[in-house]
């Protein structure tokens, strides 16, 4: 039951006109309320910062099991996954590569992954002109991690149309849902074929997941689906940050110049990227009981969205927060989620993000659009289908 005093939002936070800038909407849904109903969706969305970091901190209020998006009957296909899970099978199913993506185990690939980034820009700088989702963003995420889950070749070039698939279907069943669902399904059994133990290379993250299946940790049906959801997971905050991020860096050349002159301000732009365009902008959770914020109730059972990309922007947290920042250092967006739904490969997103930047910077003076970004909508992802520029390489 709705009260009078309930704040309602009458729009389609899925709508086209949304997706392509959904800031004016994010700023309307946190002027209304801590908690605003959508009864479009029949859904509830938190927008502010506060109240989404809070739920996302509790998994007894706001649980992940059959909830994860939107749909009922799409989540049910989720079920038992880890996004789609809590503690205590969350927790099993995270351990199984929690040894993997340790920052000690994490520390030893860095040089390798500079190693990779530096033989991906080199070409494209010498190029001078190139599209940065096409040529860079899309390609090297999906080579790093699919080399190290042991993934054989074939099945790296279904990965990003599975990824964006599989996404869409965390929305309603609008047309990009409908048109996504066939293709994440095919997908889906072609993914599965391909990381089966047989296919898999020795020695990577898959054969240990293998293995842990193997120990009794958890159960063999369990061990594609983890890969499945790692894999697609890991990658795309890594290519629409990279993305974005050099959308905003082109746009801003002082930001650029303060990058060169300042190599100790990577780490921090890059997190600032995640602050101001994040790639994931939303997930679901679903109500356990009732959750009451002043004189506002959300019912049990309830469908909430933890609305990341408007809590990024909410200027009860931030200063100026609809200003990209270089020097920000933002550290406790919620780009990556938080609690025990923290993402896991965080640690192995912010080694390549800033392995790219680093290989620019280290050829680049100057970087500048070559003709417009075009956006690719989705219903939970923000990210670009092209970026086009032109690169000046550094006088020596």
């Amino acid at each position: 039951m709705i009260s009078p005093t309930t704040p309602v939002f009458e729009g389609d936070i899925f709508d086209d006109e949304v997706l392509n800038d959904p800031y004016p909407a994010y700023e309307e849904l946190r002027g209304l309320g801590a908690a605003v109903y959508v009864p479009r969706h029949d859904c509830w969305v938190l927008p502010r910062y506060a109240q989404v970091r809070a739920a996302l901190d509790d998994h007894r209020r706001f649980s992940s099991v059959d909830s994860v998006g939107l749909e009922p009957t799409l989540n049910e296909r989720r079920r038992g996954g880890v996004l789609a899970s809590d503690p205590p099978e969350h927790d099993v199913l995270r351990g199984v590569l929690s040894e993997s993506l340790a920052p000690r185990a994490l520390a030893r690939l860095r040089t390798d992954i500079g190693r990779r980034a530096e033989e991906l820009v080199a070409p494209l700088v010498e190029r001078g002109t190139f599209d940065v989702v096409r040529d860079l963003a899309r390609v090297f995420p999906v080579s790093v991690v699919a080399d190290l889950i042991g993934m054989p070749l074939a099945a790296r070039e279904e990965v990003l149309r599975f990824a964006d698939a599989f996404f869409n279907t965390f929305g309603p069943l609008n047309d990009r849902t409908r048109q996504s669902l066939p293709v994440a399904e095919t997908l889906f059994d072609e993914l599965a074929a391909m990381m089966s133990r047989d296919h898999l290379e020795p020695g990577g993250w898959g054969e240990a997941v293998y293995r842990a299946a193997d120990r009794g940790v958890i159960r063999t049906d369990q061990v594609v689906p983890l890969l499945r959801a790692y894999l697609v997971a890991s990658m795309d905050t890594t290519i629409n940050a990279i993305g974005s991020g050099l959308w905003l860096l082109a746009e801003s050349p002082e930001a650029w110049r303060a990058l060169r002159e300042d190599r100790s301000l990577v780490p921090s732009v890059f997190e600032e990227i995640l602050r101001y365009e994040l790639p994931v902008q939303m997930f679901f959770r679903r109500t356990t009981r009732p959750v009451v914020y002043e004189d506002v109730v959300i019912p049990e059972q309830a469908q909430v969205s933890l609305l990341f990309g408007s809590a990024n922007r909410d200027s009860r947290k931030w200063t100026d927060p609809d200003r990209f920042q270089v020097d920000r250092a933002p550290m406790d967006h919620v780009g990556f989620g938080y609690g025990v739904h923290g993402c896991a490969g965080q640690g192995l997103a912010r080694i390549e993000a800033q392995a790219i930047f680093s290989a620019l910077l280290d050829r680049v003076e100057r970087i500048e659009l070559a003709g417009p970004p075009r956006r690719h909508l989705n219903n939970v992802i923000r990210g670009l289908d092209s970026l086009p520029v032109t690169v000046t390489t550094r006088r020596v």
